[in-house]
């Protein structure tokens, strides 16, 4: 046995370590007084071009730095995609719909 098979490895998806920008901003991690259901969720992978993840980064930090209660980027991603299909559901009234068509 080696130094090195006794080193533990960080576990980076981790809930409870610290979060950098509250550490940062001297502001508590906000959790809300009710406790949510674990929901099974499965990872998913797509791409993004880099203008719209540097937006997006950008946007989760400065929402972070606002004091918003958001856990994490996939929170936000996946509150994106509920907003974007419910905008689909709309049919012929849907935003998202209408760019498509004038691509």
């Amino acid at each position: 046995m080696t130094a090195s098979d006794n080193k533990t490895i960080p576990d980076f998806f981790d809930e409870s370590r610290l979060d950098p920008v509250s550490v940062a901003t001297g502001r508590p991690a906000s959790k809300s007084a009710i406790p949510k259901p674990a929901v099974p969720k499965r990872k998913a992978g797509f791409y993004f071009s880099e203008t719209l993840l540097d937006r997006f980064t950008r946007k989760f930090h400065q929402l972070k730095l606002d004091g918003v209660p958001i856990e994490n980027k996939s929170a936000l991603a996946e509150m994106a995609l509920h907003f974007a299909l419910d905008d689909l559901d709309r049919g012929d009234a849907s935003q998202l719909l209408e760019r498509f068509n004038n691509r």
